[in-house]
């Protein structure tokens, strides 16, 4: 009998985004007979062995990245915090020759993962950021991405390469020397035709210590929401827990199956603007209202694009207040466009 390929499977940990949209991949390598190993670390990694309990999984350097409490330093943060990442980077690129030896590696795919790459296997990297922005330096920090993406054999944009798109300009420029696939919007979710039981669905992500300023916010300000609430806080825990207070149903976090379930339930969600949300929303054909993270120029950019097209209201996140979410009646709401991945193509790579 053939042996199986095997696959790396390799996740940034920055908040849960980078994990989630990964899973349909993982399960479509399964699918088509390839062997998968997890890697990450943190939250990202915890996530995936909660999915995937029967792969193996390894932990790779952090990246140490968190979000300043002042929108405005979130750059400078970012700068400062560069010396650690370029240290991750270096580690990450000592860290895959070895495992491509020891675990005999067929093909590498990471997602954002900047140091994975390696002449010996094709490797693939996951982005939607063919441009980074960050304000008056965006032709700085995309020079600096591009190159690093030039060292992987291809980069799989997990959206349209036309209209109608979910990204805008954050993929739609050209690269010369970068092979470019856009694979079309990535969601581990299935649209379900089922009863609307909940009129607000909450759900929280991303780095400290903006999670938490965001929580903490939202708590206060829908008390005086008049329905029923879920509110999942996406704290990735050992065991997941679920409380109640007044009319909200709290959880820490949720699995897959749970959440999939919970959002075609609802009514309306309040998230941040991050792009595998917007995915997992568009594909279930969701109202919502955008938050951005503070200072992430990315989310505020996919949040006024949506906004601006009538398709989801947003607002800053210290001029939310309860009656802003009233403005969701005017907007369209997400929609899924008809697209399904030919995965045994996209896989032919290895």
């Amino acid at each position: 009998m053939k042996e199986k390929k095997r696959i790396l499977v390799a996740p940034l940990n920055w908040g849960l985004g980078h994990a989630t949209r990964c899973i349909p991949i993982i399960r479509a390598l399964l699918k088509n007979n390839f062997e998968v190993i997890l890697a990450s670390d943190g939250v990202a990694l915890q996530l995936l062995k909660k999915e995937f309990p029967n792969l193996e999984s390894l932990e790779l350097p952090s990246y140490n990245i968190e979000y300043a409490k002042n929108a405005k330093l979130f750059k400078w943060k970012l700068l400062k915090d560069s010396p650690k990442v370029l240290k991750a980077i270096k580690a990450e690129k000592k860290a895959i020759k070895t495992i491509i030896d020891t675990y005999r590696i067929n093909g590498v795919i990471s997602d954002n993962r900047l140091g994975l790459h390696n002449k010996k296997v094709p490797c693939v990297f996951i982005s939607h950021q063919l441009q980074v922005l960050s304000g008056s330096t965006t032709w700085m920090s995309t020079k600096m991405h591009q190159k690093i993406m030039k060292q992987f054999d291809i980069c799989w944009v997990p959206d349209n390469l036309g209209d109608p798109n979910l990204s805008g300009k954050l993929s739609h420029v050209y690269i010369p020397e970068l092979p470019t696939k856009y694979i079309g919007p990535l969601s581990r979710f299935q649209k379900k035709e089922i009863k609307t039981t909940i009129d607000l669905l909450v759900l929280l992500s991303g780095p400290e210590p903006q999670r938490t300023l965001l929580e903490e916010k939202l708590v206060e300000e829908l008390n005086g929401f008049k329905g029923t609430i879920v509110f999942v806080k996406g704290v990735i825990e050992k065991v997941q827990s679920k409380t109640q207070k007044n009319h909200m149903t709290i959880y820490n976090f949720m699995t897959s199956d749970l959440l999939e379930q919970t959002i075609n339930e609802s009514a309306l969600v309040l998230s941040r603007s991050g792009y595998t949300t917007i995915m997992d929303l568009a594909k279930l054909e969701k109202k919502a209202f955008f938050i951005p993270t503070p200072g992430q120029f990315e989310q505020e950019y996919l949040a006024k694009r949506l906004d601006d097209l009538g398709i989801v209201p947003s607002c800053k996140q210290d001029k939310f207040t309860l009656k802003k979410l009233e403005n969701i009646n005017t907007s369209s709401g997400l929609k899924h466009f008809d697209y399904e991945i030919n995965y045994k193509r996209l896989f032919e790579l290895f």
